[in-house]
């Protein structure tokens, strides 16, 4: 018996809100850690989608939601 429940995570559905959303890479200043997602334009929430280790990992990411131009960097 756990207190806690697991969050289920989404799983990627190849699209995006386009009109409310934009991808977005956050990085951590501390250990170089990179997370691929999308941040609501409006209210600032970011919704993180994958773990960026290596340059294919972000390749993979872009082809898999379609995004053909560079992606913003956040600190």
């Amino acid at each position: 018996m756990g207190f806690f429940k697991k969050r289920e995570k989404a799983a990627p559905s190849g699209d995006f809100d386009r009109e409310n959303e934009k991808p977005i890479i956050k990085a951590s200043i501390c250990n170089g850690e990179q997370i691929a997602g999308f941040k609501n334009i409006h209210t600032g929430k970011m919704r993180e989608i994958m773990l960026i280790k290596t340059s294919a990992d972000l390749e993979y990411f872009k082809t898999m939601y379609g995004i053909e131009t560079e992606i913003e960097k956040e600190y």
